[in-house]
């Protein structure tokens, strides 16, 4: 095992080596985190088979290009390697690659790796201190170990679709990806306690991400009160919560969701509005018994100002309450700019013929914290640059790049 040791200015992965397998959204999002925070991530495409989202994307210039929205979003810090891992000597390269890394990141059908003989074991025997990654929808094994997936079939799956919309349309997907970025968290977590653990026992790991698990942990309040007395915490009711207090409302101009959860927050609400026989009932039971009342009240009184004028006026009093933005809206909030370290600008990106910005992270450190310092890749930029480094001399280089292997 390396000496990763590093200043206190330094971000937390630097020294860090990621050989990122993986495609579409969970997976590259997973080896993003961990580039932002300093890993030297490699990731790895077949020749002429690039990761598809590549492809995906509101630009079709960009999208022919190889440099799609969808992998722009997630792409930034990462270096791009060709290699053909179907082939023997492809095979080879990785093996010596994988012997120098400390993380490999794939998502594969189950078995696929293995198939190769590129699973864990192998991987293992080639360096032990290895943390391998393995991300699937199901899991590894079990009855639907073997099942490939993809956002929308896990959001099915889960019973996630099931508890979203309205009484009137329903089952409805949740219109983000969020299982696949759920995951890619998860999995950039699980990664990074891995190393933690291998800084004490000096031990690799094998981790068994599943996307369908992490669904399920998105609905943990829900699971927990249904495994308890068998009823749905969660039904599909739109805006129209069970609680007056954390409903949507229509004001003069626009949708306000109202966020008054705990007992100081409903006090503070009803007795700023003139209420104080209700904010004097200040126990959930009691609001049990009182919430069509609340309601009532509350849908003629937020019609008296603007959402941008509530929004201000409860927040000002300790109620959390926001106005219903469009994502446009969002991202011109004054908010939204304060917090710098979330996007990043760059005024020039391969392939795209104007400036480039992306998310970053979604914290901010005193120190050595998330950045994005190099633009996304070209597909294959950094080949040559990652087989000298492994001691590949430039008529071996010449000569895998005639076979097709890279």
């Amino acid at each position: 095992m390396n000496d990763h040791t590093i200043g206190a200015e330094a971000r937390p992965f630097e020294g860090i080596k990621v050989i990122d397998l993986t495609h579409v959204l969970a997976g590259p999002f997973c080896a993003y985190q961990m580039a932002v925070l300093g890993a030297d991530v490699i990731k790895v495409e077949p020749p002429g088979a690039p990761d598809q989202v590549r492809q995906s994307g509101t630009d079709r210039a960009l999208n022919r290009a190889g440099m799609g929205t969808n992998f722009l979003g997630q792409a930034a810090n990462k270096r791009s390697m060709a290699l053909d891992l179907k082939t023997q000597r492809g095979r080879e390269v990785l093996r010596r690659m994988v012997a120098g890394a400390d993380v490999l990141l794939e998502n594969y059908r189950s078995g696929a790796m293995a198939g190769l003989g590129l699973g864990y074991e192998e991987m293992k025997a080639v360096n032990p201190s290895l943390i391998y990654c393995s991300m699937t929808g199901y899991g590894q094994d079990g009855p639907m170990g073997e099942y490939t997936a993809y956002d929308g079939a896990i959001q099915a799956a889960s019973g996630l679709m099931s508890v979203s919309g309205t009484p009137e349309v329903t089952p409805l997907k949740v219109g983000a990806p969020v299982v696949d970025y759920a995951s890619g968290t998860m999995a950039a977590f699980a990664v990074a306690s891995a190393l933690f653990q291998r800084s004490r026992s000096g031990l690799g790991q094998h981790i068994d991400v599943s996307m369908l698990d992490t669904s399920l942990l998105l609905l943990t309040s829900t699971v927990t009160a249904y495994l308890y007395g068998g009823k749905l915490l969660s039904v599909p009711r739109g805006n129209d919560l069970p609680s007056a207090n954390g409903c949507c409302y229509q004001t003069k101009d626009g949708l306000l969701m109202l966020a008054a959860n705990n007992p100081r927050q409903h006090e503070r609400l009803w007795a700023a509005l003139g209420h104080p026989d209700l904010a004097a009932q200040s126990g959930y039971e009691e609001w049990e018994g009182n919430e069509d009342t609340m309601k009532a009240e509350l849908k003629r009184v937020f019609l008296t100002r603007t959402a941008d004028e509530w929004e201000e006026y409860l927040n000002g009093i300790g109620v959390p309450a926001a106005r219903v933005r469009t994502l446009p809206e969002t991202l011109d909030l004054d908010q939204v700019d304060h917090r710098g370290a979330l996007f990043q600008r760059f005024e020039e990106v391969p392939g795209a013929d104007q400036p480039v910005t992306v998310p970053v992270a979604a914290f901010s450190y005193a120190h050595g914290g998330p950045r994005a310092d190099t633009p996304p890749p070209a597909m294959g930029a950094h080949t040559d640059d990652v087989l000298g480094e492994l001691g590949y001399g430039s008529d071996e280089i010449a000569a895998l790049r005639r076979a097709g292997i890279i």
